[in-house]
């Protein structure tokens, strides 16, 4: 018999394989891969499909992809949400995860950064699952533009993650560790460049991008500078990414649950 296990490789957290009862109960929300096992098709995704746990109420759903052979969920046991799929050059068991910055991993496999993915090893081939509700995946947001102005001050612009909200934008202003969410009055996004507009100024980006952003308040107009969310290095070529400054120091996403298995490390 195969051994059965689950492990997290990066913070390398062992989940042991528990067998759960499906009951064939409602799920609320968004539909499992099985959806409600009613024919042959769905029980055979279902009998394909893995649970793990760490005996706290932790859980990682391990179900079959068509697209990208494996789709994770991560949850308490009663809702699981669905963690987003890598690039198409990894396979469903990786999952982006910036706050835990993976020194040694390959920083250009592919043109993909792997220092900034996470991923799961495991060998459990059947298991079946309890009543619970799926969810599309948890965190919502995804970052757009990062500068600051001489001064240390940052101005952070993220938006929604998903076709139908990545015209939904949010401005955050401040230092370090404290930085305030804008209260936006406009938002513009054309051809000649973006414009954010709040009751205390306006920041401009312009399309070429070979022009600085700027902050205009009270008639004055402040030169930022770009901090680039990925670019490459211009004298060694390597790429280089400020995910760790936004998800661990900015303090925009401070306590927010982004929806992986590495939410409860």
């Amino acid at each position: 018999m195969r051994r059965l296990t689950l492990r997290l490789i990066l913070a390398a957290a062992a989940f042991g394989l528990a067998a759960l009862v499906f009951d064939g109960g409602a799920l609320a929300g968004e539909a499992p891969p099985w959806g409600k096992a009613a024919n042959l098709g769905e029980r055979m995704i279902l009998e394909k499909t893995a649970v793990c746990t760490d005996g706290k109420n932790h859980y990682v759903v391990v179900a079959p992809s068509e697209k990208q052979s494996t789709q994770l969920y991560y949850g308490d046991g009663k809702t699981f949400y669905r963690v987003p799929q890598p690039p198409w050059v990894l396979s469903g068991d990786s999952f982006f995860e910036p706050r835990f910055f993976a020194k040694t991993k390959n920083s250009s496999f592919r043109g993909l950064d792997m220092r900034l993915f996470a991923s799961i090893d495991y060998d459990a081939k059947k298991a079946l699952l309890s009543k619970a509700a799926y969810a599309a995946p948890l965190h919502t947001r995804a970052p757009h533009h990062l500068a600051r102005d001489n001064d240390g001050r940052y101005f952070y612009v993220d938006k929604g993650n998903t076709s139908e909200t990545e015209k939904s934008f949010r401005l955050y202003v401040g230092p370090k560790g404290a930085m305030k969410l804008q209260k936006m009055t406009n938002a513009v996004a054309d051809t000649e460049g973006e414009i954010f507009t709040t009751k205390s100024g306006s920041l401009r980006y312009v399309t070429d991008r070979k022009n600085p952003p700027t902050w205009i308040q009270g008639g004055k107009k402040l030169t930022l500078t770009i901090v680039p969310i990925e670019g490459t290095d211009e004298k060694t070529n390597e790429p280089i990414n400020n995910y760790q400054l936004i998800y661990n120091e900015l303090g925009v996403y401070l306590g927010q649950k982004l929806g992986n298995p590495c939410d409860d490390l």
